[in-house]
């Protein structure tokens, strides 16, 4: 989710990266590059750390780069979060732009904070997923529509997305890209198994959840909720996280993971510090998970399904 945080200065983190060869060109499936973040509300200073990362998953031969949720900022307050939102045409959207042509590279930037219809009048923002290609041009645009509004005492947790963003619409249809057809998500998007359902129904090969989870509920619930996805819709997810402490009573999860089309966590930044870790994608390890349990051939129409709640409600009458 977008959250309000309070900070006032940029601690450098080392990054973290896999014990892989420092080129993978020679792979036999294509790479993608998985990063994990500690922002702040110093929007250049994000930019900075994430350059680095996008480099160095260039350099390793990454074709596609996933950038968590609030990749842009977390601010101080509801207010500064929406005085350093932007539109799509603004300076940070244009910046990642100029990075992805020059360094040739496919960017999930999974949390942008932009600025909703009648800003003038709402002052309200989206949660939007945005997927730029390596020419630098926008290919695709999702905008968060479950949002996170979640009062749980006796964890700590007490967040109200809504007070400053908007839902999304609607789902968008996946995208193709040199990985793999993606479909898209952020974060509280993951725990609802009929969202991406539907994507996968839809065509999706890849699942993206790009988050920033909780220390409570991502300890708790971040990779069975991943690996459930995976399991159930014999895809690939990734999901790219935010990690560390944004102040005194803040903090991230961190933990960006790949599950395989079986379930297998197959890339895990650990919960401490900024990093990226490289992640190869087999569809054809899709195509074999499919044809072996054919859970699509097996799963009842919709009308099927939806029988049990008439007959409840006929019951109830």
């Amino acid at each position: 989710m977008l959250v309000s945080v309070l900070r006032s200065s940029v601690v450098s983190l080392p990054l973290w990266t896999p014990q892989v060869p420092s080129r993978m060109s020679s792979s036999v499936h294509p790479l993608a590059a998985l990063c994990q973040l500690c922002v702040t509300a110093d929007k250049q200073a994000n930019l900075c750390t994430a350059r680095g990362l996008l480099e160095e998953a260039k350099r390793r031969g990454a074709l596609v780069a996933f950038l968590p949720e609030a990749f842009d900022y977390i601010g101080s307050s509801r207010e500064e979060t929406l005085a350093l939102s932007e539109t799509l045409t603004g300076d940070t959207v244009t910046q990642y732009a100029e990075m992805a042509r020059k360094l040739d590279i496919w960017l999930s930037l999974g949390g942008f904070h932009e600025r909703g219809p009648e800003w003038e009048a709402q002052r309200r923002i989206y949660n939007c997923h945005i997927i730029m290609n390596n020419q630098g041009e926008i290919v695709s645009t999702y905008r968060k529509c479950h949002l996170f509004d979640v009062e749980l005492p006796n964890k700590g947790i007490s967040l109200k997305e809504s007070a400053f963003a908007i839902p999304g619409p609607s789902l968008v249809a996946p995208v193709q890209t040199p990985i793999g057809k993606l479909g898209l998500g952020v974060c509280y998007d993951l725990r609802f198994p009929e969202f991406s359902l539907a994507l996968q129904k839809s065509g999706a090969e890849i699942l993206t959840f790009p988050s920033a989870f909780t220390p409570a509920t991502g300890a708790a619930h971040w990779e069975p909720l991943l690996r459930a996805r995976a399991i159930e819709n014999q895809c690939y997810v990734l999901a790219a996280a935010q990690v560390g402490w944004h102040h005194d009573g803040r903090s991230s999860y961190g933990h960006a993971l790949a599950v395989d089309p079986w379930g297998t966590v197959t890339a895990d930044c650990g919960g401490e510090r900024a990093g990226l870790a490289l992640v190869e994608v087999d569809l054809e390890k899709i195509h074999s998970v499919r044809l072996n349990m054919p859970l699509g051939k097996h799963r009842r129409d919709s009308a099927f399904y939806a029988r049990l709640e008439t007959l409840c409600q006929t019951s109830q009458d």
